[in-house]
């Protein structure tokens, strides 16, 4: 007997949960490229903004009130990435649409963030700038905590240091690049701003295209009463032990390393006493050599991790590498204590950079709340290289040396709470 007609073609859709170490045998390469273009083409334009262009551009518009209008503008970055993580990442964990749960959102930010930059170039007072700098950390971090939650929606855990050093690679070229492509344009801000504004345009769309996330419509609807929103839209509240631990152990951790490497300018001159042309020739060279050390700990670290079937041993390590490193300068105010101490510190830095994600990821108290619980654990890098200069000033008032101690004292204590973590190995 034969039967006429066509059979609907079956529906690819995203999963409820992640692929388990028998379902995804093979690394999957092209997810952790995705990661990594995404992560270099929002990470770096978004520290050559903050860390020339929009300085620059604040001395033209504000030049007696520049120091007090950056502050305020890192002051209004740091609360409203804060919100905008929480509120979208949690969108984003809700959203049941054809094109996937973090696409659209990757898709948005990468515009709403080229727009803002492009009308920061543009803008002529504080007030302006102050409201497009805002409306660009809402639209920044939409790129950012979707980006991070695929790593916890489609690697299997055997795979994710690997993955997470992939990521890693991005994000330290972004890191360490992002400042010297700003520096380009000091000549020429608004070209500046432009040709930031085109790359981040590039952010999402480049990650969507190559990671091809599927539909996300069959995955269970969730209703919203007191205790969803709750989940959805608030800092984690159960089973949250160990994700408390590597938040603040990554707050720590990042603080100990920015301390020195935030101050570091200050340091050449007022501890070492280097003049301006030798300041300039240690401080590149410190920031190639951090650079350099990050990418080669960031092709290794994460599948070593793998193959020990380990995370938080990589972690530790990275954090008592970086206190042995600021060990060197504490004992002799001089140009080769601090290249010993990128060396050393930077193999560390590294490591932490490409085996974290993996960490965070594996630390999570609901799959179901990903985006928005890793877009809290990234905040974490921000605060610590907000908090690492303002602890590094508050200690330098009993003399520079003892900014050194004191990094090795917050690496150490993140290290400690690292360790404690019980769900993971």
């Amino acid at each position: 007997m034969t039967t006429t007609g066509t059979s609907p073609s079956p529906t690819i859709t995203t999963p409820v949960r992640p692929p388990t170490n028998s379902e995804q045998v093979r690394t999957p390469i092209r997810l952790g490229v995705a990661l990594a273009l995404g992560a270099v083409l929002w990470l770096g334009p978004y520290l050559g903004v903050v860390g020339v262009l929009l300085p620059a551009r604040v001395a033209i518009i504000a030049p007696d009130d520049k120091a007090g209008v950056i502050a305020l503008l890192a002051i209004i970055a740091m609360i409203v990435a804060t919100v905008a993580n929480i509120v979208i990442g949690a969108f984003s964990d809700l959203t049941r649409s054809r094109w996937g749960r973090r696409t659209p959102y990757l898709i948005a930010g990468s515009v709403g963030t080229a727009v803002m930059l492009i009308a920061i170039a543009q803008a002529t007072t504080v007030a302006a700038i102050i409201v497009m700098w805002s409306l660009y950390q809402v639209f920044l971090n939409a790129i950012v905590a979707p980006l991070l939650a695929v790593i916890a929606d489609r690697i299997a855990p055997r795979h994710r240091g690997t993955i997470s050093s992939i990521y890693a690679f991005g994000y330290s070229a972004g890191l360490y690049g992002g400042q010297i492509v700003g520096a380009q344009f000091l000549g020429n801000i608004n070209t500046g701003f432009y040709v930031f504004a085109a790359l981040t345009l590039l952010s999402g769309p480049v990650a969507a295209l190559i990671m091809r996330e599927t539909s996300s419509r069959s995955m269970p609807a969730m209703r919203l009463n007191r205790r969803t929103l709750l989940d959805n839209f608030s800092f984690p509240r159960r089973n949250s032990r160990d994700y408390y631990l590597a938040l603040f152990g990554k707050f720590l951790i990042m603080g100990g390393t920015f301390a020195v490497s935030g101050y570091q300018l200050y340091i050449f001159t007022d501890y070492l006493r280097l003049d301006d042309a030798s300041t300039a020739h240690y401080v590149t060279l410190i920031s190639t050599i951090l650079m350099v050390t990050a990418l080669a700990m960031a092709a290794i670290a994460g599948p070593i991790s793998d193959k020990l079937g380990t995370r938080k041993m990589p972690v530790i390590f990275a954090a008592v590498l970086i206190a042995v490193g600021v060990f060197f300068p504490f004992i002799s105010p001089s140009p080769w204590a601090m290249i010993v101490y990128a060396v050393i510190a930077g193999i560390g830095m590294g490591a932490f950079n490409a085996v974290d994600q993996a960490l965070n990821v594996e630390v999570l108290p609901d799959q179901k709340t990903a985006a928005k619980d890793l877009g809290i654990l990234n905040l974490a890098n921000t605060g610590g290289q907000i908090v690492g200069p303002v602890v590094a000033a508050a200690i330098s008032a009993f003399g520079y040396q003892a900014i050194f101690p004191a990094a090795a004292v917050l690496a150490i204590v993140g290290a400690v709470l690292v360790f404690a973590i019980r769900k993971v190995r």
